[in-house]
């Protein structure tokens, strides 16, 4: 509670006697007027500047080019002036530290991060053909992401859009996604061949006789020839982390699959239905969130999730698919909602001890383009939604796992405590810097802020949050900023004037009703009705 100091004076006679002085203005024309707030014991989760709190045991996977230079930013800026992050154990999977360690890093990265359970991960680069060269590299270097999600069991990828409250971006409510972390076209083997026989055989490990699970007569003289699986074992699981994070958010649940052509597909339906009737449609239905879906959870054929996900744009729903459906929806929930920076990628699985691990990061790359600009002296306004949005999930699930770990330690909860409270004030302190027109460039437009004047900002609002742990007035509501700002948006705006002309057929300047709906007729962008869309679902 705030007190404004007035300045006053009263005599020491009886208020019957006592005569009123009013202060001269001029006395007082260069005062400045203080603030002052009630003194109370400080809380459990209060934070500090300077207090030096130790954070709990986490890996920090660092990367490359912009997104590392913004990461050591908020960093220094954010965390370390309030907490000793000595326990973090670092990796630098950069493409020169995976060329010096022959990889070494790599795979000591995955051991640190089964160990730990909770993992930091800034953007990476796999490198091309041509970055080999331009690096000076011994060999093209694969994806890390193979190696982690194998030897951290992974589960399901979660990718959800961020939302800042006051600002529509795409979505108005929260979309939620799980992609099967493993299995599919990632992990495929190939090889080109000329003409012959292909045979897939199956060779089962109890001994059992061998069987041909496909032979086929290839006639080209040149084939390329592709093999994968998709491992179910873990697909109930996923079940539960779906529903359950369904449930939390309050939104309908979806299962996407491509099984009228892909048989081998109904596997994964079916566990997911079972799983859905046994433990969860109760709860679905007495939170009313199957009204949209007719009562029951609905299946929805890939290419009807894909028109969906841009027809839904209230939000409010979940989806669930296989790994390479869930990398392609995921990719274009973040073009609806305005850009990958507006994406969560949480990739969940299990250790053998039975904790879960999580690991955190942006859904964009390292921002080459900004990273250029940077070394050239240019300004950049590079926009760590993301990036931070990872940092913070990685701060509670350690901080979490920490308290796990050693059940009946005071001290673990009550820096539990500190790291969530620290992490929520830090996303309302990042929030409401958008809020107020602060921004970078892509939300500001171009008298956004900078990069590093951004994360300056951000600090600035962070320290005085923590002080005061409570806001003078509310954040302003503003509208979504205009889309033309964002980089390396290219639009002809010559061929959007000339749409114009076509639906503004009276010539008037402006789109009435009637134009405005034969345009969405035209564009096929008109809304169904409900009984025409349940009809699609149907013939499903």
């Amino acid at each position: 509670m705030a007190l404004r100091l007035a300045a006053s004076r009263f005599s020491k006679t009886p208020s019957a006697k006592r005569n009123i002085v009013w202060l001269d203005r001029s006395l007082t024309s260069h005062f400045t007027p203080l603030r002052c707030y009630l003194s109370t014991s400080p809380k459990p989760e209060s934070v500090t500047l300077g207090e030096n709190i130790p954070a709990p045991p986490m890996v920090y996977i660092s990367g490359e080019e912009m997104t590392h230079y913004a990461c050591n930013l908020f960093v220094d800026q954010w965390i370390k002036p309030y907490f000793d992050t000595s326990a973090w154990e670092v990796y630098d999977l950069s493409c020169k530290s995976r060329d010096e360690t022959n990889d070494k890093v790599l795979h000591d990265a995955v051991e640190a991060g089964a160990r730990i359970g909770a993992i930091f991960k800034e953007p990476t680069i796999t490198p091309s053909a041509l970055q080999v060269k331009e690096f000076g590299l011994s060999k093209a270097f694969g994806s890390p992401n193979g190696a982690m999600r194998r030897g951290w069991n992974g589960i399901t990828i979660s990718r959800d859009t961020i939302h800042i409250k006051g600002i529509e971006l795409g979505y108005k409510n929260q979309v939620l996604f799980e992609r099967h972390a493993v299995g599919g076209e990632y992990g495929a083997g190939w090889n080109e061949v000329g003409k012959g026989t292909l045979l897939t055989t199956y060779l089962p490990q109890d001994g059992a006789p061998p069987f041909v699970v496909d032979k086929r007569d290839l006639t080209d003289d040149h084939n390329v020839v592709v093999v994968y699986h998709n491992p179910y074992d873990n697909v109930r699981e996923l079940a539960h982390i779906f529903f359950k994070r369904c449930l939390e958010a309050k939104v309908t649940p979806y299962i996407v699959t491509k099984k009228t052509v892909f048989k081998w597909q109904e596997g994964y339906w079916t566990t997911m239905k079972e799983v859905f009737d046994s433990d969860y449609k109760e709860e679905f239905l007495k939170e009313g969130l199957l009204e949209r879906s007719g009562g029951d959870l609905q299946h929805l054929i890939s290419d009807a999730a894909t028109m969906q996900l841009i027809r839904w744009t209230d939000g409010g729903f979940g989806m669930a698919a296989h790994n390479y459906d869930g990398d392609m929806l995921t990719d274009q929930i973040a073009q609806v909602h305005r850009s990958p920076g507006f994406i969560t990628s949480n990739l969940v699985g299990r250790s053998a001890d039975g904790n879960l691990i999580k690991e955190f990061e942006a859904s964009h790359g390292t921002v080459s383009d900004l990273w250029h600009d940077h070394l050239a002296g240019k300004e950049t306004s590079l926009n760590p939604l993301g990036l931070v949005e990872a940092m913070i999930g990685a701060m509670q699930h350690a901080a979490t796992l920490d308290v796990d770990k050693n059940p009946g330690d005071a001290s673990k909860v009550a820096v539990k405590l500190k790291v969530m409270n620290f992490t929520e004030t830090l996303r309302e302190a990042m929030h409401n810097t958008f809020r107020y027109g602060q921004g970078t460039r892509d939300m500001s437009g171009p008298s956004g802020f900078t990069t590093e004047d951004f994360i300056a900002k951000v600090a600035w609002r962070l320290q005085r949050y923590l002080a005061q742990q409570d806001e003078e007035a509310p954040p302003p509501q503003l509208q979504e900023p205009t889309r033309k700002y964002r980089r390396n948006l290219k639009i002809d705006a010559e061929a959007v004037n000339k749409m114009f002309q076509k639906f503004d057929t009276n010539g008037d300047g402006k789109i009435d009703y009637e134009e405005f709906e034969a345009m969405m007729i035209k564009l096929n962008l008109a809304p169904k009705l409900e009984t025409e869309e349940k009809d699609a679902r149907d013939a499903y």
